[in-house]
């Protein structure tokens, strides 16, 4: 199954987070903290402004982005969770 997001959103395949430290200390999975990375699978396109043109999008496809913990909403498409989010709610992009 495909998703096509409609004007400003994104659809994010999440990212799993580390299991390990940077001291080497392996982590439970209680102590993992809730994933705030994600690759870009789909674009919409644009917020739709008063004049009838589209804004155009600063995240394109395959971009590794930051969103906040508790931003969007989860689904679950073909065994895989993704995170559809709006514009607004990316943090930033990674470079």
């Amino acid at each position: 199954m495909q998703l096509k997001p409609l004007d400003d959103r994104v659809v994010v395949k999440v990212l799993e987070s580390e299991t390990t430290t940077a001291g080497g200390i392996v982590l439970p999975d209680s102590a993992k903290e809730k994933p705030q990375r994600g690759k870009v699978v789909a674009v919409g396109p644009g917020r739709l402004l008063d004049s009838g043109e589209r804004c155009e999008m600063s995240v394109g496809l395959d971009d590794e982005v930051l969103f906040g913990k508790y931003g969007g909403t989860d689904i679950e498409v073909d065994g895989e969770e993704v995170k559809i989010l709006r514009e607004s709610d990316v943090l930033a992009k990674l470079v």
